[in-house]
């Protein structure tokens, strides 16, 4: 397996002092998979979202793909 190095930088995010006080306590493991886990929702929570329209096209076209035809969307909205 290929190790690969990922640059590291450094952010300061206030928490309260609960939070501190446990976080400091636990383990140098468990403090690298809450660092991997913060990573990754903060990368999610800043990632731009899409536009209703974009949200739209993407529905649409894995509807197509699922083989969702307009006559059975019709049928379907028609309740038959």
């Amino acid at each position: 397996m290929e190790n690969t190095t990922v640059k590291t930088e450094f952010i300061t995010i206030p928490v309260d002092a609960e939070t501190a006080r446990v976080y400091q306590a636990v383990s140098e493991d468990k403090k690298r998979k809450i660092v991997a886990f913060l990573n990754f929702q903060l990368r999610k929570a800043l990632k731009p979202r899409e536009s209703l329209q974009e949200a739209m096209d993407k529905l649409a076209q894995e509807a197509q793909a699922n083989g969702l035809t307009p006559e059975i969307l019709q049928a379907i909205l028609d309740d038959e």
